[in-house]
C-alpha cells in the first residue's frame, strides 16, 4: 500500500557508520532503500509477533 507524502513522518535516528555503510552499499546492489527497509520492518514488527521476538532477542550487531 502505497502512502502519501501527507501520511508520512520525518524522523531521524543514529545508526552505527560501519553498518549503514554497508547496507548502503546492499541497497545499490538491490535497488532498496532505508524507507523501504523502516516501513516493512515497522509493518512486520506491529503485525507479526515471531518478528517482534527475532528483533527483540537480536543483539550482536557485529559484521565480523
Amino acid at each position: 500500500m502505497y502512502m502519501s507524502e501527507k501520511n508520512q513522518t520525518l524522523t531521524s535516528v543514529k545508526i552505527d557508520t560501519d553498518l549503514f555503510e554497508n547496507f548502503k552499499i546492499e541497497c545499490i546492489k538491490r535497488k532498496f532503500s532505508f524507507q523501504k527497509l523502516a516501513e516493512r520492518a515497522m509493518h512486520l514488527y506491529v503485525t507479526d509477533d515471531e518478528f517482534k521476538k527475532q528483533i527483540h532477542n537480536h543483539n550482536d550487531l557485529s559484521l565480523d
